[in-house]
């Protein structure tokens, strides 16, 4: 009977009911290694070699997984169809080789989905592959920045600035462009500017709103009305002249539909709706993704 393993335990559930008593389907509850928060967990002076260890959470869930391989002949590896997710089994299958609880001749093979319906879970499985080892491998380098960016610059940063948090591959970055906008924001000198517009009627009765652009001839710029005097004195310069329409143009024009959502994006637009913080948008995104 195969082994098959995903990331979430309700997903599992809802996974094994689609491939019935046939497989059966546990759960890795996310990455089960990492590197330990430590000196020399990567060397750079080794390329980079990375020491990894099975994290104490998920040493239940990894023996779990053992233990059903010693009745059954299959592992099948069925984590998110991402970087992460490749990167969950091969750590997984290393985790299970390691402690000798895969056969030499037991089938290992990688499927991918990208909907928990009948239908994607048993096409998935028609099509088994190898696990992405280039996905796997720009994980790591994902992981060997994170760790020797945080791990060596946080230190340094939490004795020249007492209280400071940490720092990150990622953060820092954000972190600087956020000063930067704030610096921005800081050196920003208001200026004053005024516009005129004239509130019109039709010969049929048709309101319009007409923003005046050019006077004595010439194109006015944003900043060229100045102040309420000279917003005023343009006002009595056309007020008492007679406006026409000259031209209509009409003009077809057409719009783009918004991209798909990513992380970055829902998260954002989650916010501005709703009010929501990350984690529950994240919380959401995935009780979707899994019903």
């Amino acid at each position: 009977m195969p082994v098959v393993v995903v990331e979430s335990p309700a997903k599992a559930k809802t996974i094994n009911k689609y491939l019935g008593d046939d497989y059966t389907v546990l759960a890795s509850y996310g990455h089960v290694r990492d590197l330990p928060p430590k000196d020399g967990s990567v060397d750079p002076d080794h390329e980079f070699a990375m020491k990894w260890e099975v994290g104490y959470d998920s040493r239940k869930h990894v023996k779990a997984i053992a233990d059903a391989l010693k009745d059954d002949n299959e592992l099948i590896l069925a984590t998110d169809p991402d970087r992460e997710g490749e990167a969950i089994s091969w750590h997984l299958e290393e985790a299970l080789r390691k402690r000798k609880s895969l056969k030499k001749d037991t089938p290992v093979s990688r499927v991918v989905f990208n909907a928990i319906t009948k239908s994607a879970v048993t096409e998935a499985m028609k099509n088994p592959r190898q696990i992405d080892m280039p996905l796997v491998e720009a994980y790591l380098a994902r992981r060997a920045l994170d760790y020797l960016v945080g791990f060596n610059l946080s230190p340094v940063l939490w004795r020249k600035l007492p209280g400071a948090k940490s720092a990150g591959r990622v953060q820092s970055v954000c972190l600087r462009l956020i000063v930067e906008r704030e610096m921005e924001i800081e050196a920003f000198r208001p200026r004053e500017y005024w516009s005129v517009k004239a509130a019109l009627t039709t010969p049929r009765g048709q309101a319009f709103e007409a923003r005046l652009t050019h006077l004595a001839g010439k194109k006015l710029d944003k900043f060229d009305l100045e102040n309420g005097t000279a917003a005023e004195m343009a006002v009595q310069a056309v007020s008492s002249r007679d406006l026409t329409v000259q031209k209509v143009e009409a003009k077809p024009a057409s719009r783009n539909p918004a991209p798909p959502f990513m992380t970055s994006t829902l998260q954002q637009e989650a916010s501005r709706k709703f009010g929501f913080g990350a984690r529950q948008t994240m919380s959401t995104a995935q009780r979707l993704y899994e019903a």
